[in-house]
């Protein structure tokens, strides 16, 4: 089963309230935060019904399928690329128009190749998020501190068809303090690099966590599974959601795997 256009409507306007009192919550001050609607395995048909009800940023996780999906929708939708990457995929990927950001550049190689292949194909730059590591997960990318720094030396340096614009990660699923390091890596990196923190996006925060990843100061959301697929939480347990989280954060504790999360 999939939702109606009705069921879309209303989790994306659930969605976007949510995001806006956490981010009204956060200490951080960010002026707004960037939802990309994750669509992986969605049909563009799906899509289509997110984009009638007004979301305009869509993140695909696979190469073959932003590619397939790109010419059957909107030309104004702004793309995130936000899987794995492999370097012999960049020309595939960068062929499509409107991709706007690949938030999952994880090595020195793959920033030169697809500086190259911009170049190459004469398309417009692409805005990059170097993926961090947050987790002893093995299942995880990402780079360390000192790894992200070679990198982004090398695209500040030798990769002009590349914008550096933020750090992406991905935590271990229950486990907020993700969250913290990520800010504390992007502080270490502006501290190191002489850059203003607030020019650097956060990318973190998924369906189940979004809310605390605003309050700790992400700037980009990455949500599926509350906008297109069967999934329905209530208000009160969303609000309920949003003071957990609140509490963990100002405990510093690790909260319950899934304890905040009930659907209805």
């Amino acid at each position: 089963m999939i939702k109606s256009a009705h069921d879309i409507v209303a989790s994306l306007k659930g969605v976007v309230a949510g995001i806006e009192r956490a981010r009204a919550a956060s200490l951080f001050g960010q002026k707004s935060v960037n939802l990309v609607a994750v669509s992986k395995t969605k049909s563009a048909e799906l899509i289509k019904e997110a984009y009638d009800a007004g979301q305009r940023c869509f993140g695909e996780n696979y190469v073959d399928e932003i590619v397939s999906k790109h010419t059957l929708l909107p030309k104004d939708i702004s793309w995130h690329f936000i899987g794995h990457l492999q370097s012999n995929k960049c020309k595939t990927l960068l062929s499509v128009p409107n991709l706007e950001v690949i938030e999952t550049v994880d090595s020195v190689k793959l920033a030169i190749k697809l500086n190259k292949t911009i170049e190459k194909l004469q398309r417009s730059k692409i805005r990059v998020f170097i993926q961090m590591r947050t987790s002893d997960e093995d299942s995880k990318s990402g780079v360390s501190l000192e790894e992200s720094l070679e990198i982004i030396n090398c695209i500040r340096n030798d990769c002009p068809q590349l914008g550096f614009s933020g750090l992406m990660t991905i935590g271990k699923p229950g486990d907020l303090t993700a969250f913290k390091m990520l800010r504390d890596m992007r502080k270490d990196i502006c501290d190191r690099l002489k850059l203003d923190e607030t020019s650097l996006e956060l990318s973190m925060g998924m369906s189940g966590d979004f809310e605390a990843a605003i309050m700790e100061g992400s700037t980009n959301v990455r949500v599926g599974s509350l906008i297109l697929s069967l999934i329905h939480i209530s208000e009160p347990t969303r609000q309920a959601e949003i003071s957990y989280a609140v509490f963990c954060l100002k405990k510093k504790k690790r909260p319950v795997a899934d304890s905040a999360r009930y659907f209805s």
